[in-house]
């Protein structure tokens, strides 16, 4: 075998490999090196990725969440980066990916309800965002500097929203100060949607 060939082979198996990899999370959590320490951020970051990515994309049926879907139903899983809504009626299905709040500390699960809907919204950040980050401004007004996007959906908690991101590298990321953000198109979608009094999950 030509030195050309054994380099074209083996350039194959390597890619196969990874793609095995990449197409298989089982395949990497076997690995005798996934629970020792000595796993790269890397592998750990590979596995999070696709078993978010293939999570995020299921469908689910709204009845192991909500005793009803009075109002229109959303449920938010925070593990899966995912907003799913049902309509009242439940001829409408939607799923979307979404930004999570970037640790568990800022992270709030329970049952909620849009409480006001905003076209535009301004953003002032929370006493605790400023303290951690004291060169923020006071308030933003509406534009494509604000951090909620063109629409929001604030809920019964006080400072936590459903919102757009003019910033879509956030999408699919650990990314916020505890809301959950959408593509600009996909809030304004599910803006359209929902009414104040829809029942809201954070899981």
């Amino acid at each position: 075998m030509s030195d050309k060939h054994q380099k074209l082979s083996s350039r194959r198996a390597f890619l196969a490999g990874s793609a095995a990899l990449i197409a298989s999370p089982a395949l990497a959590q076997t690995s005798s090196n996934v629970n020792s320490e000595a796993t790269t951020q890397t592998e750990r970051d590979l596995t999070e990725t696709v078993r978010r990515n293939i999570s995020s994309f299921r469908t689910l049926d709204w009845r192991p969440y909500f005793d009803n879907t009075r109002n229109g139903a959303v449920l938010v899983d925070i593990d899966s980066r995912a907003v799913h809504f049902w309509s009242e009626d439940q001829s409408v299905y939607k799923l979307y990916p979404s930004s999570v709040p970037l640790t568990e500390d800022l992270t709030r699960r329970g049952r909620t309800s849009v409480v006001q809907k905003v076209v535009g919204p301004s953003w002032r950040p929370t006493p605790s965002m400023l303290q951690r980050n004291p060169e923020w401004p006071e308030f933003i007004g509406p534009g494509p500097d604000n951090p909620l996007g063109t629409h929001a959906l604030y809920l019964s908690w006080t400072y936590y929203r459903i919102h757009g991101t003019h910033d879509t590298r956030k999408i699919g990321r650990r990314s916020s100060n505890g809301c959950i953000g959408l593509y600009n198109e996909h809030i304004a979608e599910l803006f359209s949607m929902t009414k104040v009094g829809t029942q809201v999950l954070l899981i």
